[in-house]
């Protein structure tokens, strides 16, 4: 399968964004599939083990659907998740039971190996409780985000606190977050960003603006992730718009 590769733009600090462009959201899942298993075996082959950031939203669950039936260790696999709304644990709206029910129940990762965050805590709590739990975790293998139509990633919000610092907490208390239901909790970007590698999945024609002010360079919170390696995107081709020369 070919993805075709654009021009790297400039990310915040040292890493590089490199746009790869898909056909369709179906070449999407396929590829994102194909990077997530390659990141597995890598970090298994050589670490014993690996840490995955779980990203909430339609397009990944597809994804998580067909990773049902990859042929890994999953005793190796340590789940964790970019942010997490504030409902109980049976809502629909809740990332971890989206991630159950597309793929975590039907393999056999050890349950002390799925780290849910605990939202029906409300937002303070649940952020503090997550932060010890990611007390003794270092650099996450691979992060998997998304994209709003604001530009937001995680429950990272235009206006609201993104945890840039190198000094910045590992978890943020959302209060008042843009979106129902206003409680979430995040990990901040400075935490997101401490991964060996980082992948985008954006699709959807609501996503062309937040898109365009990313190419543009626009102050936007899915642009204050960034890694040494640097971050791909992988975006439908249709979301693209010509850059200025």
């Amino acid at each position: 399968m070919r993805v075709k590769p654009l021009k790297p733009t400039s990310s915040t600090n040292s890493g590089q964004c490199r746009w790869r462009a898909v056909a369709d959201l179906s070449e999407l899942q396929e590829v994102a599939l194909s990077m997530i298993l390659d990141s597995a075996a890598a970090a298994i082959q050589k670490r014993g083990q690996f840490h995955l950031v779980l990203a909430g939203g339609d397009t990944p669950r597809a994804v998580y659907k067909k990773l049902r039936a990859a042929q890994t260790d999953w005793s190796a696999w340590h789940i964790y998740f970019g942010d997490e709304r504030c409902v109980p644990p049976t809502d629909p709206r809740r990332n971890s039971l989206m991630a159950g029910e597309a793929w975590l129940d039907y393999v056999e990762i050890p349950a002390d190996q799925l780290y849910a965050i605990p939202g029906e805590l409300g937002a303070d709590l649940a952020a503090w409780e997550y932060a010890q739990a990611l007390n003794n975790v270092g650099v996450f293998d691979l992060t998997l985000l998304g994209l709003g139509e604001d530009g937001h990633t995680a429950s990272l919000f235009p206006g609201h606190e993104w945890g840039t610092e190198p000094d910045s907490p590992d978890t943020l208390a959302v209060l008042d977050s843009p979106k129902p239901p206003p409680q979430r909790v995040s990990l901040s970007a400075a935490r997101l960003s401490r991964s060996r590698q980082i992948i985008f999945l954006v699709s959807g024609e609501s996503k062309c603006d937040a898109v365009a002010q990313w190419r543009a360079g626009k102050d936007i919170p899915a642009r204050a992730i960034t890694a040494d390696t640097g971050v791909d995107v992988l975006v439908e081709s249709a979301l693209l718009l010509p850059m200025p020369v």
